[in-house]
């Protein structure tokens, strides 16, 4: 290949590559111009400084910018806010930079740093394990409190303590950037305030997720359904970090067979590519993906925690913040949950009008950005008559005229209203309605459902419509909706129980891989017979036993049915965005009155018929 060509290639690239880091996979998920240089008239200093600590059973580097609001010094302190990137990005990306602007601005410290092995920061990648990034952002937390100096010598003596060696600190990031946040509140119980946005409560449910037999937090029994293409756009981003970043530090190198990960999380990454679930392999695995997750570790956790999660989101779901929120509340750690609009999902497509957006640090002008503010107000500043909202609220994208979060005091239970899934294919209110019948469907050796496309999805591109093919699922369909509209608040679930001798043979394999797939979802019929996908959402299921009824917890939304309209339910064989099942297994659905399936909806307004 002539010279030109080679740099042209690599430069198309770098340019997908960087594409990917500023859109879904780094908060806030859009596309924005490199941070602009300091200017005089900027209420606050930038200073560069390096800090090499050890990471595990490596040192490396951390690359940080560190923001002091004018006129704060020793004998004026003032509390500070710690904030990194998402994944693939660094502490120069715009979302990084402009919530740091934003917080400094403000009148807090902000410490922006470059997570490790990514940015100019050295070690691989450890998927924001809490005994390697956690205790890495507690070193941070030593040269806030001044107890620690950077390499060059230089000491942060300006942050506001709550005790010698115990800053005052708030954590905010999204996605990779916010998990790191819960991992070092794990293991240093000096940071007084967390705000993570659109990340994880088990990457076990994120990469290969079961949504059938839920036994804690996410998790079904069994590994789940690979979600081949998000985690794939995961590894090419940390993978390709040396591309991204020519010249990187050696201590950035991967464990083997890796190139910039940890090998346990190339052995992951191995394992799900491999399409097997050999159990003893199996079980070690995703023992490791939930010790890097919140799920594992939460107990630790005391800090008060505004988790912001976004309903437009395939790969972090609302069920996972939902978990998270209900495991600090039982255990008495302060917290408060918001469903925003938007989530990993949509690429470039910025933020609906009103809304938070980072990446211009708008904190101040969005009902989510006051409620950040007024976290770290009452935790940061200690101004204990703050008003921090109610425990939970939701953005409801039906509302052009008045406010568009609506709040409650709970999140909404999967017992709101009861459909039965009749013989007929349609769904009724009352089992007495329930028609006995029998109907059947089969995979095929190739995908024949399609959701989204997630590579379309990170980049933002145009992506075909959601589809089922004939044969290869089954559909149920209420009647339409009445005088009023439906409103649709948190997760559905559906109780089922499927016939399928093909997958009643396979269970009897060691390998979980043969047991059977299928794929739940609920779509909005408009009386013209259009179809919509509710944020392309759908729940996989691995069915833990074939001959025993089931239930599937299917992602959570937020959804006006308006009147006319229709909810449809479908279960398929396949989804062209996940791996599914091995062999071919017919399945048939049997409904009578007495023994149907039965799919429970949180409904907070309406009702279905």
């Amino acid at each position: 290949m002539p010279s030109e060509s080679r740099a042209l290639s690599r430069s198309l690239l770098r340019t997908s590559l960087a594409l990917l880091a500023g859109t879904a996979l780094a908060a806030p998920l859009v596309l924005s111009a490199p941070a602009a240089a300091v200017v005089a008239a900027d209420p606050y200093t930038v200073t560069a400084l390096k800090i090499t600590v050890r990471a595990g059973d490596r040192r490396c580097t951390l690359d940080t910018d560190v923001y002091r609001p004018t006129g704060v010094d020793a004998a004026h302190p003032a509390p500070a806010v710690l904030t990194t990137n998402g994944f693939g990005g660094s502490k120069a990306d715009g979302a990084t930079d402009a919530i740091a602007r934003a917080f400094a601005a403000r009148g807090y410290v902000a410490l922006a740093y470059s997570g490790l092995g990514f940015g100019k920061t050295g070690c691989p990648i450890s998927l924001d394990d809490p005994r390697v990034d956690g205790r890495t952002a507690s070193r941070l937390l030593d040269m806030l409190a001044g107890t620690r100096k950077a390499d060059d010598g230089t000491r942060v003596d300006y942050v506001a303590k709550d005790g010698n060696s115990d800053p005052r600190v708030g954590m905010i990031g999204g996605s990779y950037g916010g998990a790191i946040q819960l991992a070092t509140a794990a293991v240093d119980h000096r940071v007084d305030a967390l705000v993570p946005l659109i990340t994880w409560n088990d990457l076990s449910y994120s990469l290969d997720p079961n949504n059938a037999g839920r036994t804690e937090g996410v998790s079904g029994q069994l590994p789940g359904a690979y979600k081949w293409q998000w985690t794939n756009g995961f590894f090419l981003l940390g993978e390709s970090q040396g591309l991204l970043h020519p010249n990187l530090d050696a201590s950035r190198t991967g464990g083997a067979g890796c190139l910039h990960f940890v090998e346990r999380a190339c052995a992951t990454k191995r394992l799900l590519d491999s399409g097997t679930y050999p159990a003893e392999q199996t079980q070690a695995v995703l023992a490791y993906a939930r010790s890097v997750s919140p799920v594992s570790y939460l107990k630790s956790v005391t800090a008060p925690t505004l988790l912001i999660q976004g309903q437009a989101d395939t790969l972090f779901n609302l069920n996972e913040a939902t978990a998270t929120y209900r495991t600090l509340t039982a255990q008495g750690t302060p917290a408060k949950m918001i469903w925003q609009s938007w989530g990993h999902s949509g690429g470039m497509r910025k933020p609906a009008a009103g809304e938070l957006n980072l990446a211009e640090g708008n904190v101040g002008g969005s009902y989510v950005g006051r409620r950040i503010l007024a976290w770290f107000d009452r935790y940061l500043r200690h101004h204990k008559k703050t008003d921090t909202g109610p425990a939970f609220a939701y953005y409801r994208d039906w509302v052009t005229d008045g406010p568009t979060y609506a709040t409650s005091s709970s999140v909404p239970a999967a017992d709101g209203r009861r459909l039965y899934l009749s013989g007929d294919g349609t769904l009724v209110d009352d089992r007495s309605k329930v028609v006995p019948g029998s109907r059947t469907y089969r995979n095929l050796p190739m995908a024949t459902s399609h959701s989204e496309s997630s590579l379309s999805s990170m980049l933002g591109l145009p992506d075909a419509a959601p589809f089922d093919t004939a044969g290869t699922h089954l559909a149920w369909t209420s009647a339409p909706v009445g005088g009023r509209p439906v409103d649709v608040v948190g997760a559905p679930r559906v109780t089922l129980k499927v016939d399928s001798p093909a997958a009643e043979r396979a269970q009897e394999s060691s390998d979980a891989a043969d047991r059977l797939v299928l794929f739940a979802k609920l779509y909005d019929i408009a009386p013209d017979g259009t179809k919509t996908l509710v944020n392309r959402l759908v729940a996989p299921a691995r069915v833990p036993d074939v001959t025993r009824s089931f239930s599937v917890e299917l992602p959570g939304i937020v959804h006006r049915y308006e009147p006319g309209h229709r909810l449809g339910f479908v279960i398929a064989a396949s989804d062209d965005a996940y791996a599914g099942n091995r062999g071919v297994k017919p399945v048939t659905v049997t409904s009578t009155p007495e023994d149907t399936g039965v799919l429970e909806l949180p409904v907070t307004r309406g009702g279905l018929r």
